[in-house]
C-alpha cells in the first residue's frame, strides 16, 4: 500500500465538513458499498454526483474511514509479531499480535465520555468500557478483543487525524516496539472477558 498516495487522497476529503446526520446502519452501508472499489476522492465525488446531501455525507465519511482503517491494518501487518487475518470477510478479527486476536477500531475522542483526555489516559479501562458500550449497532457491534486508536486534536478536529497516516504509522511502530501482552487491559462485559488497549494519536 502506498501510504503517501493514500494520505494525499484522504486529505482531499478534509475540504468538506465531517457530518453524518444519521447513525450508521446496515441498509445505508449496503447503498454505499462502492466505497470499497473507489480508490480516489475525485472518483468518489463523480460516483456520488446525483446523491442527496445526506447520501453524500454518508458516502464521504464511510470512504474516508474505510481507507484510513485499511492503512492502519497494513501498518500493523508490517510487524513480525503480527499475523494478518487472511479472511477479509471476518468482521471480528483483523490481525493477531503474538497469537492474540484483535479487531481494530479508529475512534475520535468522544465528547460523550464527559471527562478530559488526562483522565482518560490515567483510566484507560474506563474509556475502553465506554467505547464498547457506545459502539455502533447492527453488524458492527461485538464484544471481541479490540485495539482502539483514539484520535485527539487540541483544536477539536479529531476526525482530521485519520488522514495523518505518517503520524499514525509512527505511533503504531512505537506501540509495537514496546508491545507486552502483560500490559494489555482486561475488562468484562456481559460476562465476557475482553482484551483491549488504546493507542493515542495526537497532533504535536
Amino acid at each position: 500500500m502506498d501510504f503517501i498516495r493514500l494520505e494525499s487522497q484522504l486529505k482531499e476529503r478534509l475540504q468538506f465538513p465531517y457530518f453524518w446526520g444519521r447513525k450508521q446502519s446496515d441498509d445505508w452501508d449496503a447503498k454505499t458499498n462502492f466505497i470499497y472499489s473507489t480508490y480516489t476522492f475525485e472518483k468518489l465525488i463523480e460516483v456520488t454526483s446525483n446523491f442527496t446531501q445526506d447520501e453524500k455525507n454518508y458516502s464521504f465519511n464511510r470512504w474516508y474511514n474505510f481507507w484510513s482503517a485499511m492503512a492502519v491494518e497494513k501498518m500493523f501487518s508490517l510487524h513480525k509479531k503480527v499475523a494478518p487475518n487472511l479472511n477479509k470477510y471476518d468482521k471480528l478479527i483483523d490481525f493477531s499480535i503474538n497469537k492474540i486476536s484483535f479487531d481494530h477500531k479508529t475512534s475520535i475522542f468522544p465528547k460523550g465520555f464527559n471527562k478530559p483526555i488526562d483522565y482518560a489516559k490515567k483510566n484507560p479501562s474506563e474509556l475502553i468500557t465506554w467505547l464498547y458500550l457506545n459502539q455502533s449497532q447492527d453488524g458492527r457491534k461485538h464484544l471481541e478483543n479490540r485495539l482502539f486508536l483514539v484520535m485527539y486534536d487540541q483544536n477539536g478536529a479529531h476526525w482530521k487525524l485519520k488522514s495523518e497516516l505518517g503520524l499514525i504509522k509512527n505511533k503504531i511502530d512505537e506501540y509495537m516496539a514496546q508491545f507486552d501482552e502483560n500490559n494489555l487491559i482486561s475488562i468484562t462485559l456481559e460476562s465476557k472477558k475482553i482484551i483491549s488497549d488504546i493507542i493515542w494519536i495526537e497532533n504535536e
